[in-house]
């Protein structure tokens, strides 16, 4: 049957619908959350939206939804309009701008406000540099402002922008202190805790560290710090700033303390001022504990403190950097858009809206050598499951983020695994098989001795062979495969014992519960296995490259007997259960690895399959239930065999992010019926939808030799 027999025309409709109206031009679409300032799992700042907010429609938030206050005004001629954030001061007269467009690219988030005869653009850059450690471990983003007559005259403008002690803690009656350093080209508010708790979280804030915003110290700035509607009010009513500080230290919501700045541009013409920057971070060290052996806990550090000596340093180098970082930043996200717009231009919308959140999850350390210096070749990243558990790398989280990782840069997927390995190879984590996370509770990388991490067997040993050989492809580095070859090989007989006749096990799919006999775990049994032949292939080890080939030649047909429906037209979730079925999602990774573990008949029958059980927002997850994963749906509509299926999942994605019924950073989980948010938000498992783009998959169709070598070993 074709697949214009098995999908109605009503939900092909409804994909590419997007039911948001708005009153402004949104490029490409108006996601439920733009990113503002997202650069790790604790400087996350982004502004909700649902059917359509302004930037001066509500308060940013902290990926949790608790408030970040950041308010913005300009004041043109002799009337102050509000273009960021959502104040209230009494007794002034300040009016809003009226916010004409805004557009998302993979690095930066842009809006344009009317304030009468004046547009203002605002635009909040969070880099992404993959390629250059550093940069790419700087905790800090930018905000630039540019102003433009719009009626031919000249007009005198000023801008006022100010962050409050809520970017400090989550914690609201904590109390905060602050510091202004008025000397030198930059001026620095520098906001943190009174009561530092090192490695320590609020509601997923850390208590630790310090905020810092900051500005060019040009001769029309001027700075104040107070309660939010003392120094709002001295912007508005006079559009300067005294340059006071309070000392009052207090807690965050004892009068709320504000840390200000004002700009007097002069005369604005039809000729765009030039960007008035602003620059916002948060800095803490040490940043991660980590476990290494002999139960020893390592104090880590962000990798950029290997070119900087202090804040200041970091901050004044950051901002001169920011003309370079907007044109690499124009280059990155042009080349994301023009790589997914090769498959649609719905697909490079969904792609580009993920860049940050993936990223955001994600912090690059190093260690100290016995001297005291920075061990810059001991480097490790960590990534935070943000919004789910709040582990510590785990893995089957890694994994579903791990194409944005082989698309940017492979090498940051080696130091993600490396600490994984590193910890196993002490001998610290009791069981057979592979660690679910390095810690229950970010920062705290500091394993799991007992042995009792969320037991997901089958699924993690899977993941870490699968992620191990596409980052050797990727790279042709075979550092991690010869140095943990005995972890490897460990894993690779848990997955030789238990993946043909999965126990009752969960999967990285938890929520849904265990089940036994799941057809999934056993396809990325099998493709561990074979990923572990290719492996020992590398290394010269034919006795084990061709004795695991040849197990997975023996298992794949009982699997398929054990899993295929008796009408034939769909693998069943779980053996036998004929009535049942699921996205077979972890068969992207045998088109991934080149493996070809499953005939492309396989891939044929659950292509069509999909077609006949897609609901307006996509495929469910499996039978039982009708939610579904937007990651999942990706890496499914990458192995798919007609561009038709294909472009109905990416759809469903599409029309999921953009059709205004959530306000929150873009969670994975949701109902395949009518779109609602199941529960996470702001999960870098959205790095998974590059699934599409981290390899040709027509290419892997079309490699015959593997084809042909796997099939000579399932003769022998």
């Amino acid at each position: 049957m074709g697949l214009t027999h098995l999908v109605s025309f009503a939900s092909l409709a409804l994909l590419s619908s997007n039911v948001a109206a708005l009153s402004w031009d949104a490029t490409p679409f108006s996601p439920a959350s733009y990113p503002l300032a997202v650069r790790t799992p604790y400087l996350s700042a982004w502004l909700p939206q649902g059917a359509g907010t302004a930037l001066n429609g509500a308060w940013p938030q902290f990926w949790t939804g608790s408030t970040l206050g950041w308010a913005g005004y300009i004041r043109v001629d002799n009337t102050t309009y509000n273009f960021l954030g959502a104040p209230v001061v009494a007794g002034t007269d300040a009016v809003l701008a009226t916010q004409k467009s805004a557009e998302f690219t993979s690095t930066q988030s842009i809006f344009v406000m009317t304030a009468g005869p004046v547009d203002l653009t605002a635009n909040f850059l969070s880099p992404v540099e993959p390629t250059n450690l550093v940069n790419q471990s700087i905790p800090f983003s930018y905000l630039s402002l540019s102003a433009v007559s719009t009626d031919g005259a000249s007009h005198s403008v000023s801008i006022y922008t100010d962050i409050s002690a809520e970017w400090a803690s989550g914690d609201d009656t904590q109390t905060v202190n602050w510091t202004t350093t008025t000397t030198g080209p930059i001026l620095t508010h520098q906001v943190m805790l009174e009561d530092q708790q090192i490695y320590t979280e609020y509601s997923d804030h850390i208590q630790q560290g310090a905020v810092y915003y900051s500005t060019p110290n040009t001769v029309s700035a001027t700075y104040q710090t107070g309660q939010d509607i003392v120094v709002r009010a001295q912007f508005i009513n006079n559009g300067v700033l005294d340059d006071t500080l309070d000392t009052n230290f207090r807690a965050v919501d004892d009068d709320w303390p504000v840390f200000a700045y004002a700009h007097d541009l002069g005369s604005v013409s039809s000729t765009p001022t030039d960007p008035l920057l602003f620059t916002v971070g948060l800095v803490r060290d040490p940043a991660i504990q980590y476990i290494i052996a002999d139960d020893v806990y390592q104090d880590r550090s962000i990798y950029f403190w290997s070119a900087f000596t202090s804040v200041a340093d970091v901050i004044t180098s950051f901002m001169a950097d920011y003309p370079a970082a907007l044109v690499r930043a124009a280059a990155f996200d042009a080349q994301v858009y023009a790589d997914a717009s090769a498959i649609s231009s719905e697909y490079a919308g969904v792609v580009s809206l993920s860049v940050r959140q993936a990223f955001g999850a994600l912090e690059l350390t190093m260690s100290k050598t016995s001297d005291g210096s920075w061990n810059t070749s001991d480097i490790l990243m960590f990534l935070k499951e943000i919004s789910s558990d709040g582990n510590v790398n785990t893995v089957d989280v890694i994994m579903p983020a791990w194409p944005i990782l082989l698309y940017s840069n492979p090498e940051l997927g080696k130091y993600l695994l490396l600490g994984l390995f590193e910890y196993q190879a002490t001998g610290q984590y009791p069981n057979k098989w592979a660690v679910h996370d390095l810690g229950a509770s970010y920062p705290k990388a500091i394993g799991h001795n007992d042995g009792n991490d969320e037991p997901m067997p089958l699924e993690e040993c899977g993941n870490m062979l699968i992620m191990t050989l596409s980052y050797t492809q990727k790279s042709g580095d075979n550092s991690i495969i010869s140095t943990y070859t005995d972890l490897l090989n460990q894993w690779t007989g848990y997955l030789v014992d238990e993946a043909l006749i999965p126990a009752n096990q969960i999967s990285t799919d938890d929520f849904a519960g265990a089940l036994a006999n799941q057809t999934n775990l056993a396809i990325k049994g099998v493709v561990g296995i074979q990923a572990m032949s290719v492996i020992s292939g590398m290394l010269g080890d034919t006795a084990n490259q061709q004795n695991y080939s040849a197990i997975v030649a023996s298992y794949v047909p009982q699997i398929l007997a054990y899993a295929t429906a008796k009408d034939g037209l769909h693998l069943d979730l779980s053996y036998g259960n004929d009535s049942s079925w699921g996205l077979s999602y972890n068969m992207y990774a045998d088109k991934l690895l080149g493996t070809n573990v499953f005939d492309q008949s396989v891939y044929e029958m659950q292509t069509a399959w999909y077609g006949t059980v897609v609901l307006p927002y996509g495929v469910p997850l499996d039978t039982r239930h009708t939610y579904t994963k937007s990651d999942w749906q990706m890496w499914t509509a990458a192995m798919m065999t007609n561009d038709t299926m294909r472009d109905i999942l990416i759809s469903s994605v599409y029309k999921y992010a953009a059709d205004g019924e959530s306000n929150q950073p873009l969670g994975d989980w949701y109902e395949a019926t009518d779109g609602s948010v199941e529960g996470f938000r702001a999960r870098p498992v959205v790095g998974g939808h590059f699934a599409l783009v981290s390899f040709d998959i027509r290419l892997i169709f079309n490699v015959t030799w593997l084809t042909l070598e796997y099939s000579s070993l399932c003769k022998q």
